[in-house]
């Protein structure tokens, strides 16, 4: 079946959410669309659209001049079955004693490491990209510290493979969440190719929006791999829902930026404890007063 692309950029949030909307009703309708902040640290938005055949040009580009919208630019990909290519080229992570891998690489995995089992999927954490290898790498840091945390939640989970390296070197329950349900599906089927299932809860939830997160809180420890933007605005929860004491790991967060979120968590009752960068992106760990 052939796919056709359909991307174009826009200055703020909230007009690419309605192009987005508007994007489905065209005819041919799209079977899939995709709003996401552009991670330069630009503010813009991308909004993209996947069609089985070729969309209408005219249509797109009135779309485009009503949202003052880049023009689209529109492709045909060829027929290929991604999650197998992405499971060739994915190679093993080390960091610290976590060993990411998928199960094509299970004879690699050392016998010393703490595994993680995270197969080619449609959610964000295979260990390779910067912010996830300095969520891990920061977690060994403060084990290796005799940090012991018993109530963990992973905001914005993706793959939940922050949840699950918790639940692997810790005890009790971790709680995962994120506002897509694809990335909660993901979530909860790597918990039980983990056998986690019992100790990792997977919901749907923007934020601590959720009565399990809401039950579960003060957490020891939180995790939040997402953005800037939102990492900003949960800081005032984030000192809600930690006890004192209690620890955050910070990431999705360019290394530009990061004054700024650090800024914003010490105004909300956080002290930095440690700020790593791997290679365009920063890792905080911070501490809430007491």
């Amino acid at each position: 079946m052939p796919t056709f692309t359909a991307f174009t950029t826009l200055a703020a949030r909230e007009p690419a959410e309605a192009l987005a909307e508007t994007l489905e009703d065209l005819d041919p309708a799209p079977y899939g669309v995709g709003v996401g902040e552009i991670e330069d640290g630009s503010g813009r938005w991308e909004v993209g659209a996947y069609f089985t055949e070729n969309p209408d040009a005219v249509a797109l580009a009135l779309l485009a001049a009503a949202f003052d919208a880049a023009p689209f630019a529109v492709s045909e990909l060829p027929e290929t079955d991604w999650v197998a290519h992405v499971r060739r080229e994915l190679t093993p992570v080390v960091a610290g004693r976590f060993f990411v891998y998928g199960a094509h690489d299970a004879a690699k995995v050392p016998p010393d490491a703490v595994p993680l089992l995270i197969e080619a999927a449609m959610a964000f954490g295979t260990g390779h990209h910067g912010t996830t290898l300095g969520c891990l790498t920061a977690l060994d840091t403060l084990d290796r510290a005799g940090v012991r945390a018993v109530n963990v939640a992973d905001i914005g989970c993706g793959t939940a493979v922050l949840a699950m390296a918790a639940a692997k070197i810790w005890p009790g329950r971790v709680l995962a969440s994120d506002i897509d349900p694809v990335a909660v599906d993901t979530a909860r089927a790597n918990a039980e190719a983990n056998d986690l299932a019992g100790r990792v809860a997977c919901v749907e939830a923007a934020g601590f929006d959720h009565p399990a997160l809401a039950a579960a809180a003060p957490f020891d420890l939180v995790f939040a791999n997402i953005l800037k933007g939102p990492l900003l605005a949960l800081a005032p929860d984030m000192a809600a829902h930690i006890a004192p004491g209690g620890r955050v790991i910070l990431s999705g967060i360019l290394n530009e930026q990061g004054d700024e979120v650090v800024a914003a968590y010490i105004s909300s009752g956080f002290a930095l404890h440690s700020r790593n960068e791997y290679g365009d992106w920063t890792t905080l760990v911070l501490t809430r007063g007491q």
